[in-house]
């Protein structure tokens, strides 16, 4: 019960701010000024702009970025972008430690690049990608003909409200099944298995940086503050942690295939990023 109930106030704490995001979405998916961003979210630059707001250190802009690929409005290789680049609490617990603190900076910067990177490579492997192209008074007037005598209360309040309390439904599932885990197993433990060298701890850590909560970047960054995995390790499991950005893809059941795609692709780029990062620091002499 108290696993339970640690689960439901997590996610009744979250709600609120699922809320304000999904509003967020749905005026800039109405509003004629705010999308005139989308030529620069579906042009050229567009990985460089997704790996930069990923950065920020909140799942907010991964929340936004999954529903915009979900309505086809950005590119794969944009939210891989975002969610390379996402880090949720990993630069508090890292800011909170004098000597983890060292590392933010090499941290954000090796994540933005390799995020851009991807982005890069995925977009040139489907450049064939098909986007949303519909002008924008389409969206509009498909929406509020949809339901004609709600209008912009629908568009504004009730569909945000809905797609957040899914969000939120499916956060408290994870809450609850990583509560138990974490209960049964202890954090120490999940910790202390992060063994192997520099070419085998990114394989765990980034399976469990693909984790869809906040306790998973703070388990990864709490064990390399303590000495327990290397940096590239580090590096690893935080490119794999999207945030709620996963739990928005996985609550679309009509793209299972693509979501499953979407997320192995993730988990071995940043395997790839762990390992290359670790390598560098042995051959330099640096672990």
């Amino acid at each position: 019960m108290e696993i339970f109930l640690d689960a439901l106030l997590d996610t009744v704490n979250v709600l609120p701010f699922l809320f304000i995001v999904y509003i967020l979405i749905e005026i800039i998916e109405n509003r004629t000024a705010l999308l005139q961003s989308r030529k620069i979210m579906q042009g050229y630059v567009a990985p460089v702009v997704g790996a930069a707001t990923g950065l920020v250190p909140q799942c907010g802009f991964s929340v936004m970025a999954a529903k915009l690929y979900d309505s086809g409005i950005i590119r794969t290789g944009t939210i891989l972008a975002v969610f390379i680049s996402t880090s949720d609490e990993a630069l508090v617990v890292l800011l909170g430690d004098s000597e983890g603190a060292k590392s933010v900076l090499p941290l954000l910067a090796i994540k933005f690049v390799f995020a851009i990177l991807v982005g890069y490579i995925a977009n040139a492997v489907m450049r064939k990608e098909t986007l949303n192209e519909m002008p924008v008074e389409h969206f509009v007037h498909a929406r509020l003909t949809a339901v004609p005598d709600e209008g912009n209360v629908y568009n504004y309040l009730v569909t945000p409200l809905w797609q957040a309390v899914k969000i939120a439904f499916w956060l408290l599932v994870v809450n609850i099944a990583f509560g138990y885990i974490i209960e049964a197993i202890g954090e120490d433990t999940i910790a202390s298995s992060f063994i192997g060298g520099p070419y085998v701890q990114p394989i765990v850590t980034a399976l469990v940086g693909l984790i869809p909560t906040c306790a998973s970047s703070v388990i990864i960054t709490g064990a390399f503050v303590n000495g327990g995995i290397m940096f590239g390790s580090m590096v690893a499991g935080l490119c794999c942690n999207a945030g709620l950005g996963l739990v928005v893809l996985l609550s679309n059941g009509k793209k299972i295939r693509r979501n499953i795609i979407l997320i192995v692709v993730l988990y071995v780029t940043a395997i790839l990023a762990g390992i290359i990062v670790n390598a560098i620091m042995v051959a330099a002499g640096w672990a």
